[in-house]
């Protein structure tokens, strides 16, 4: 099995990234360290360091000594010790790395304290594994109703089972301190298995479960990074971003981390800056900065009674203006500081390829006639709204027969028929 927490195909091999990697569903590769020491051989006489780092669910990591002897490499199941019973997780680091991520988390590699390996897993303790493995999303559905019914403000956020099925680690987040002495008799008559409750905070919730952030990478907490270090607004302010807790805020709820990664170079660049609140006295008035552009060493000033116009000022400047109003000299105006500021000219977008519309493939749309139908001769316009006129006349090209008799002349009256006539 390389993977332990996503499902897999016939063979072993994971549904979820088909072992190619990392993926945000499960935990491939989870914070795990790069052995640059692997390829270096050990000095003649030097046994090899008897340490090795072992992994468990989403990247929880310990280390154990390999009193046995036996031969390790990345990627092997062992079972270890456990209380009560033993557990099972997957070696990430062998070597003499090992001892170095040892001092780096605080741990003693000489301490006799470190527990040890028992043996490498047999396909029976693999399949104890993973049967209980399965067990933990539907009994983490169960174990959050549970939560509810007893009215608890705490979240179950994930479910851990040890490698022989013993003993099952309930992982939740909560404000406050919670009694839940009623909620583990209940998870036990439930589950019919021994209960640990075990407090994480919101930033260890969010790298247990992984998850996207806002720059469309895998969380930083889930991938690589160990120690949280608190993160304040001072670092938003120094790097001028808008304090929009919804934009500042990471999945967990806090602070992004990453707001401290560029931290170091702002405030390394801010040291040549005067103070945002410095004041410029000048003979056409005081002027107060409204803007600063760190890495180009420019800051935008404004009079007080004309905040519409702001003045661009290079740093130099600054300190030049500052230092005659400690003299208590006023310089004349800003505008003699200021940098003019060149339109830049808008280019115009130029078919160097000579390609043509793209809509020159489309059917031309056909144009509706606009021309009138001619009304027939044998029909005129209504005479009103409840009227309706014929006219009964023959049409004009049409040759009356020759007759040598003389008929009196009919005169022919227009026929007016009402709607309601028409109707009938």
């Amino acid at each position: 099995m390389a993977c332990t927490s996503c499902s897999t195909s016939d063979g072993g091999s994971p549904k979820g990234c088909k072992n190619n990697g990392t993926c945000g569903t499960d935990s491939c590769n989870k914070l795990t360290v790069f052995d640059w020491l692997s390829n270096m051989s050990l000095p003649t006489g030097q046994a090899p360091f008897d340490c090795v780092e072992v992994r468990f669910k989403n990247g929880r990591k310990e280390f154990y000594r390999n009193t046995e002897k036996l031969t390790l490499s990345m990627g092997d199941i062992v079972a270890t010790v456990a209380s009560p019973g033993h557990d099972i997780g997957i070696v990430t680091l062998t070597g003499e790395l090992v001892k170095i991520q040892m001092k780096k988390k605080g741990a003693n590699p000489d301490s006799n304290e470190v527990p040890k390996i028992y043996r490498k897993a047999s396909q029976k303790d693999i399949d104890i594994w993973s049967a209980a493995r399965e067990k933990e999303e539907p009994m983490k559905v169960r174990a959050r109703e549970l939560a509810i019914s007893q009215k608890l403000e705490m979240k179950i956020s994930d479910i851990e089972f040890q490698g022989d099925g013993s003993k099952a680690t309930f992982y939740y987040t909560a404000n406050d301190r919670i009694d839940f002495r009623l909620l583990i008799k209940d998870f036990a008559k439930e589950f019919s298995t021994r209960i640990e409750m075990k407090q994480v905070g919101f930033r260890q919730e969010a790298a247990r479960l992984g998850g996207i952030g806002s720059c469309g990478r895998e969380l930083c907490c889930s991938t690589w990074l160990t120690d949280f270090r608190s993160v304040n607004t001072s670092a938003a302010r120094y790097q001028q971003l808008s304090l929009n807790p919804q934009k500042l805020a990471g999945q967990c709820g806090k602070l992004k981390c990453c707001l401290n990664y560029e931290l170091d170079t702002y405030m390394d660049a801010l040291k040549g800056f005067p103070d945002f609140e410095t004041k410029l006295v000048t003979e056409k008035g005081d002027a107060i900065c409204q803007k600063q552009d760190i890495f180009k060493g420019l800051m935008w000033f404004a009079y007080t009674n004309n905040f519409a116009n702001w003045h661009i000022l290079k740093i130099e400047k600054v300190q030049e203006i500052i230092a005659e109003n400690k003299l208590k000299n006023k310089v004349s105006s800003l505008e003699d500081y200021a940098i003019e500021v060149v339109q830049e000219i808008e280019k115009d977008f130029n078919n160097a390829m000579g390609q043509e519309s793209l809509t020159r493939f489309d059917q031309p749309k056909k144009r509706k006639n606009q021309t009138k139908k001619p009304r027939p001769t044998g029909e005129s316009k209504p005479a009103g709204d409840n009227k309706i006129v014929a006219n009964t006349k023959k049409p004009a090209n049409t040759v009356p027969p020759v007759s040598n008799e003389k008929k009196p002349a009919i005169t022919r009256k227009p026929i007016i028929i009402t709607r309601n006539e028409a109707k009938k």
